[in-house]
């Protein structure tokens, strides 16, 4: 896969994988989605507009890899155990959850809000519903693959959230601030959940660097440099590297793997 866009033929780990990637319309759910199907997975996506869910579903599709798409918006704390509930009734087998959506809080009308209005537009997806639907799902994928654990020894359910790289480091200004408290509280509750959730469910957090989406497009010099400078590999990260790392920690291949936060940052350095 290049760029996050275009399927190409993948050693086919996840065959057999049922998966929701939330926030799978655009970006690095998107990527991430793309990516667990080139494995071999089918994947459900979840998304908040119809259309480019649609679109997304029909490409999986193509190859026989889509298992449906559901809209919800995780702002509204109400539509989560609904969701939780719908996807599980139609995907008996789900086995994997990668908790992608997030509030665009830098871009498009967004970035213009005041600092208490984008904290609590954080609050509310960032960390509450990647919270309410890691329990959710957790619990769920726990009592239903229990007893195959019992059977193999082996975590069957995995869980993924996202993160921030400097969310334990800081960094200065209002996105700082913000990111920083929001994405280190779903890092920590990350570590707890695992622990909760074992041994049948394994859950990890990765934690981007400075990753090419929707903002890095359009940002300033000022950001472009800095984004080269404090990654010692000297790139953009892309969403193409964020989705090769999820398809790595929810293969087998990572099978003694939970309750880490594991940062793709390129080598992050405080330049």
């Amino acid at each position: 896969m290049t760029g996050g866009d275009t399927m190409v033929p993948s050693p086919s780990t996840l065959a057999g994988r049922t998966v929701l990637v939330t926030g799978a319309t655009h970006g690095i759910g998107r990527a991430v989605a793309l990516r667990l199907a080139a494995a071999g997975a089918r994947v459900a996506i979840h998304g908040r507009s119809a259309p480019a869910a649609e679109d997304l579903a029909a490409e999986l599709a193509v190859r026989g890899l889509s298992a449906g798409r559901f809209l919800a918006d995780l702002r509204e704390q109400a539509t989560l155990p609904r969701l939780v509930d719908d996807v599980t009734t139609a995907l008996p087998d789900l086995d994997t959850v990668v908790l992608i959506a997030g509030a665009d809080v830098l871009t498009g009308a967004a970035a213009a809000w005041s600092f208490e209005r984008k904290l609590d537009e954080l609050l509310r997806v960032d960390v509450g519903s990647t919270m309410l639907l890691a329990r959710g799902f957790g619990r769920w994928m726990k009592a239903r693959w229990e007893g195959e654990h019992v059977a193999t020894g082996q975590a069957r359910g995995t869980i993924v959230t996202i993160g921030w790289d400097q969310a334990e480091t800081g960094m200065e200004g209002d996105s700082g601030e913000l990111f920083a408290a929001t994405k280190g509280a779903v890092m920590a509750f990350t570590r707890s959940v695992a622990r909760s959730l074992a041994p049948v469910v394994r859950v990890n957090c990765v934690a981007p660097g400075w990753i090419r989406t929707k903002w890095g497009e359009g940002a300033s010099d000022v950001w472009q440099k800095r984004a080269v400078r404090e990654s010692i590999l000297r790139r953009w990260g892309e969403p193409a590297d964020i989705a090769a790392a999820v398809a790595w920690i929810v293969s087998a291949d990572a099978a003694f793997v939970t309750g880490q936060v594991i940062p793709i940052n390129g080598g992050f350095r405080r330049a």
